[in-house]
C-alpha cells in the first residue's frame, strides 16, 4: 500500500521485492499495526517524507534474507523492526547513548519504506527479537505503541498515580504495566468515548472520564498520547507539586498560554522523541513477565485505507493492525 501524494488514499501496487544491502535484513511482514503517527505522515502533519512511500512502521515478521556480510538475525527469526529505523553511530547523540535525538536519523515509514507490505528491509540494529507467546498481530502494537509509550512511562518517573490522556493502542498497554508494577492508572478520554473508558476500567484503571474533567485526587505524573496541546495546561492543573508531564506523540498541536501559576511547584514539562535500543530490550523483555495484551482490530492489508481512516474517526478501541498474508 502505496502513498504518492500527501493527502491522498493509498494505492495497492506491485513492486519489486527489494533486496538488502550491508547491514539490512529483508523481512517477510506478517503484521503492521496502525500508528497515529501513519496519519500524521499520510495527512502531512510531518513534512518531507518520502514520496511515493510505504507506510507503517510496526512491523512484525520473518527474516527472509540477509544483506552481503551480515551474520544476525538469522534467517527464520521472527522480528520486529519500529520507528527508529536508522542512526549515524557517530554523532554525540549516538556516542552517548541518545541515539534517538541522532541527527541524521531516518524513520521506518517516514523516510523508510515500510510495513504496509508484502517484505520489507530494516538495519539490521534495529530488528529486534519478538516474544514468544504473542501472536503476529497481538505482537505488532508492541514496536511503536508500546515502545514509545514505554519510553514515555519511564519519564514518568516512580508516579503511583498516573494519569493517561488518550486511551488508545499505547495507553491499553501500559496500563497493563502499571498495574502489574502496582500503580493507579486514571484513564481520560474523549468526551462521551464509552468504549475507551469501559476499557480502561476492564484493564484495572481506578477512574475513567473525560479530558477535560479532573481527577478524583492530584496525580503524581501525567502522559499525553492524545497530539492536542490544550491539554498539556489541563494536565498541569490535574498532577501535584513535583508532579510530571509527558508529552509522548511526535506531532501536537499548538500548546496555549497558561499561567505561571500551573507550572510552578517544580512540576516538569517535557516531550519524549522516538526510541533507543536499550528501550526496546527493556520493554520487549517485560511485555511477557506482564503479560501485555494488545487488543486488536485486524484489517487486511488491501484494506489500509479503512483502518486509517477508523483510526482518524476514534473508531479503534485498542489497536488496528493490518494483516499481510500470502
Amino acid at each position: 500500500m502505496v502513498l504518492e501524494e500527501v493527502g491522498r488514499p493509498l494505492r495497492l501496487l506491485d513492486r519489486p521485492v527489494p533486496e538488502p544491502g550491508p547491514g539490512q535484513v529483508r523481512v517477510r511482514v506478517r503484521a503492521c499495526a496502525v500508528c497515529r503517527t501513519d496519519l500524521h505522515v499520510v495527512d502531512g502533519d510531518l513534512p518531507n517524507s518520502k514520496l511515493p512511500l510505504v507506510p507503517g512502521h510496526e512491523i512484525v515478521g520473518v527474516v527472509d534474507r540477509l544483506g552481503p556480510g551480515l551474520l544476525a538475525p538469522t534467517v527464520g527469526a521472527r522480528v520486529g523492526v519500529p520507528w527508529l529505523g536508522w542512526t549515524c553511530g557517530a554523532c554525540e547523540y549516538c556516542a552517548s547513548g541518545r541515539e534517538n535525538l541522532c541527527e541524521r536519523a531516518r524513520f521506518t515509514g517516514y523516510q523508510l519504506d515500510g510495513g504496509y507490505a508484502d517484505y520489507a528491509v530494516a538495519d539490521a540494529r534495529y530488528a529486534f527479537p519478538v516474544p514468544a507467546g504473542a501472536s503476529d498481530v497481538a505482537a505488532a502494537p508492541l514496536l511503536c505503541a508500546g515502545l514509545i509509550g514505554y519510553r514515555a512511562y519511564r519519564f514518568a518517573g516512580d508516579a503511583h498515580r498516573l494519569g493517561l490522556y488518550g486511551f488508545g493502542a499505547a495507553a491499553h498497554l501500559l496500563t497493563q504495566v502499571a498495574r502489574y508494577q502496582g500503580r493507579e492508572i486514571y484513564a481520560f478520554t474523549q468526551r462521551g468515548d464509552a468504549a475507551a473508558q469501559a476499557q480502561a476500567m476492564r484493564l484495572g484503571a481506578v477512574w475513567a472520564g473525560a479530558s477535560d474533567e479532573r481527577p478524583p485526587t492530584l496525580l503524581d505524573a501525567a502522559i499525553l498520547f492524545a497530539p492536542v496541546g490544550a491539554l498539556v495546561p489541563a494536565a498541569l492543573a490535574a498532577v501535584a507539586k513535583g508532579g510530571r508531564v509527558v508529552c509522548a506523540g511526535i506531532h501536537m498541536s499548538d500548546v496555549p498560554s497558561f499561567p505561571y501559576g500551573l507550572l510552578w511547584g517544580e512540576r516538569v514539562v517535557r516531550s519524549v522523541a522516538n526510541l533507543t535500543r536499550s528501550d526496546a530490550e527493556e520493554f520487549l523483555s517485560l511485555a511477557p513477565k506482564v503479560p501485555v495484551r494488545a487488543e486488536v482490530e485486524v484489517f487486511p492489508l488491501e484494506r489500509a485505507n479503512e483502518a486509517l481512516a477508523a483510526l482518524r474517526a476514534g473508531r479503534v478501541v485498542g489497536a488496528a493492525v493490518l494483516e499481510v498474508s500470502g
